[in-house]
């Protein structure tokens, strides 16, 4: 499964970045046009491994957004077994790779609980990170349950993409030829293409002028396209283009510069996504048993993203925390962007570009612009007549269903003497040799951010109710949101809303959204961004939320945030006992975040430094003025916050052994996460919190504790 790519991006599927393996997966297989997802990554990731509704298996959002409403609150139950669970029952080899957004990342730290990692929900080896993306150069990276470290630096050429590919062939390759009779499953899920969109120079260069002609432009190109290849039904509209989207020839040449420099870079990420992925699948190919192995390949989990806002963005965390960088800022970087030290994604017309024919982005579930992905299935032994269309409607949740049915494996009704939720899914092997079979799934909700839809037959009745660019924006009033009414079978894009003339048809289409969203426990519904984002989460250090003391030692690393102590909105004290050697001490003491947004406590040439990174656009250095003496020494920061609401400034003093030796000022802080990068004593991983110092720069004497006091 790929992340966040949009139906019409890929050649295979009429799109402007070519993708020769997949194009020809799909000449050994089946092309699926009318497969859906739920419309956001970590929903989507949940019905796929377990065969059920995103709020059957409580995930109605994502993790970062959870709240303690039952299906909100992403703990995935052992009465919903995963797939990998299932099949490791029936004697397979299963493993996952990549991408895990489908465990509460306040239980990624070695307290546990283990219970959903991967390795607890069926999966015999995980090689990944537990997070909604990570960095293709500096990934937050663990191996089953352990915290691992890239092999190489990028100035090595490391990129995690093709890190995680070549282990990925290593495991293949290791469980065959152990046991060459035991079958495999596995799941491999790349962070390619979202954001922090990271191609590789050459890759990115081969795309350099390939789009200067615009995203209306490129759509309508793509559009015909498709027609001739057959991906959209003879005589589908284009739907026009949105007013949140700005006409090309409308924009400055600052603007065209930048906009087409981050639509190359991520034409660039693709492309070399699927460059590696070929490499997998030629190791697939070579397997003895490669004619009865089948390959789902899911294009993407959602439409193509706008979470770059109007402008896009070199700094993904900034933009995502609502933060606009200003346009002669950003082409000051333009030829870094993709680069280790840039955080890219394009803008949102790029987005609305990499969805035709049809309406809206990512998130967006009342639309197919959010809910539809291209499929593609070879299965050399079970497809009769390679090469072909499949129309059948079909949803995430169907595949696994569709895997059991292939294996002649029934679903279970107990695991590990858990009684089992029933799968919602439908098997869509029938698909396989029967192109004309009428469509088993007749009916599926969709739900979003409150953005909601019914399919039922043919017809689909929506209410956009959200935006994905505004994490402020939740109106409520949701009987207010305008309805529309599609009848689908003939109106393949979604462009002609029969609402106004078919008003009994809309209200029965609304009771019957009604009737699914009490069966699948989706209400209440919930349309707040940053409210149930900044909410409380639950915590690994206990039950406690009013926890105000936190010790840590040498060895604590790769805590999450949620898992660490949280020093935001508020005064603290970070407090460390030290023993330095007598000549040359130096070291990280603690440090948060990465290059994007952080903090860091340290020793260098001799003098202490808090270092505080405010999404890498202001650095706010404090450094002692006095050096750190040899032995053992008690070294303390003090934050006073100014408090008056979130993300406001303070001032930062610096203590050696109880004496002041320095004091400035922080004048803004960051409100929300620094990122998806971690807490750590004694190192920084990595992606470095303080650009003054190649990570990870540990700490050469001795770190005793580390004491935080939150005020």
């Amino acid at each position: 499964m790929l992340f966040d790519v949009g139906y019409d991006q890929t050649s295979t599927f009429g799109g402007p970045v070519p993708t020769p393996v997949l194009d020809k997966l799909a000449t050994l297989g089946l092309r699926f046009t009318q497969f859906h997802t739920t419309a956001i990554c970590g929903p989507t990731r949940a019905a796929l491994i377990t065969g059920r509704n995103h709020h059957n298996v409580e995930t109605g959002f994502l993790s970062e957004w959870a709240t303690g409403y039952p299906s909100y609150n992403n703990n995935i139950g052992k009465d919903s077994a995963t797939i990998g669970a299932v099949l490791k029952g029936n004697g397979y080899a299963t493993s996952w790779f990549g991408k895990n957004h489908n465990m509460p990342d306040w239980e990624s730290s070695v307290a546990g609980p283990f219970d959903r990692w991967p390795t607890g929900m069926g999966f015999d080896y995980f090689y990944g990170f537990i997070a909604g993306d990570t960095h293709q150069y500096y990934p937050v990276l663990f191996e089953n349950r352990r915290a691992v470290e890239p092999t190489k630096t990028p100035e090595q050429g490391y990129h995690f993409m093709a890190d995680m590919t070549g282990k990925a062939i290593e495991y293949l390759n290791y469980a065959k030829a152990v046991a060459p009779d035991k079958p495999v499953f596995m799941y491999f899920a790349p962070d390619a293409a979202h954001a922090p969109h990271h191609a590789p120079k050459a890759w990115r260069e081969k795309f350099k002028g390939r789009f200067d002609a615009g995203w209306d432009a490129v759509r309508e190109q793509t559009y015909q396209r498709q027609l001739k290849l057959g991906v959209i039904p003879p005589g589908t509209t284009l739907t026009p283009r949105p007013e949140w989207v700005k006409a090309w020839d409308t924009l400055s040449d600052g603007q065209k510069q930048l906009y087409t420099r981050l639509m190359e870079n991520y034409a660039g990420f693709l492309a070399h996504t699927d460059h590696e992925i070929g490499r997998f699948i030629d190791a697939i190919h070579r397997l003895p048993d490669a004619e009865n192995t089948m390959i789902i390949y899911i294009v993407g989990d959602n439409g193509a993203s706008s979470e770059g806002g109007f402008d896009g963005t070199i700094n993904e965390i900034k933009s995502l925390s609502g933060i606009p960088t200003p346009l002669e800022e950003n082409l000051k970087h333009l030829d870094k962007i993709g680069d280790p030290d840039t955080e890219p994604h394009y803008p949102m017309g790029w987005a609305w570009a990499g969805n035709a024919p049809f309406q809206r982005v990512k998130q967006v579930a009342s639309h197919f612009g959010g809910t539809r992905n291209p499929k593609v299935i070879t299965w050399p032994k079970g497809i009769k007549e390679p090469g072909g269309i499949r129309t059948q409607f079909t949803h995430v949740i169907d595949v696994m269903p569709t895997v059991l049915e292939a294996s002649k494996i029934p679903a279970p009704k107990s695991v590990d003497g858990v009684k089992q939720k029933p799968i919602d899914g439908t098997s869509f092997v029938y698909t396989v040799n029967q192109p004309d079979a009428k469509a088993k799934r007749t009916r599926q909700y969709f739900e979003v951010f409150s953005n909601r839809a019914i399919y039922d037959n043919g017809w689909i009745a929506t209410a956009q109710h959200t935006f994905p660019w505004r994490q402020d924006y939740a109106p409520g009033n949701w009987d207010q949101d305008q309805r529309e009414l599609y009848n689908v079978s003939e109106d393949y894009s979604q462009s002609s809303d029969l609402a106004a003339r078919n008003p009994q048809k809309l209200a029965a289409m609304k009771k019957l959204f009604d009737e699914e969203a009490k069966k699948n426990h989706v209400y209440p519904l919930d349309d707040r961004g940053v409210a149930r984002r900044a909410s409380a989460k639950p915590s690994a250090s206990g039950s406690d939320p009013k926890r105000k003391d936190f010790t840590h030692y040498t060895g604590a690393m790769r805590l999450a945030e949620t898992a660490a102590s949280i020093t935001k909105n508020k005064s603290d004290s970070i407090t460390a006992d030290v023993v330095m050697p007598d000549k040359g001490g130096e070291g990280v003491i603690v440090a948060m975040g990465r290059q994007s947004a952080g903090y860091a406590l340290y020793v260098q040439d001799g003098k202490l430094v808090h270092h505080y990174n405010w999404f890498d656009d202001q650095r706010y250095v404090i450094t002692s003025s006095e050096p750190m003496p040899a032995g053992k020494s008690t070294v303390r920061f003090d934050f006073a916050y100014d408090g008056g609401g979130a993300g406001n400034g303070g001032v930062g003093t610096l203590f050696i052994n109880e004496k002041k030796v320095g004091e400035g000022r922080i004048d803004q802080t960051v409100a929300g996460r620094f990122g998806i990068d971690t807490f750590g004593v004694g190192v920084d991983t990595v992606s470095p919190a303080a650009n003054t110092y190649k990570p990870p720069l540990a700490f050469n004497g001795t770190i005793e504790n580390v004491q935080v006091k939150l005020k």
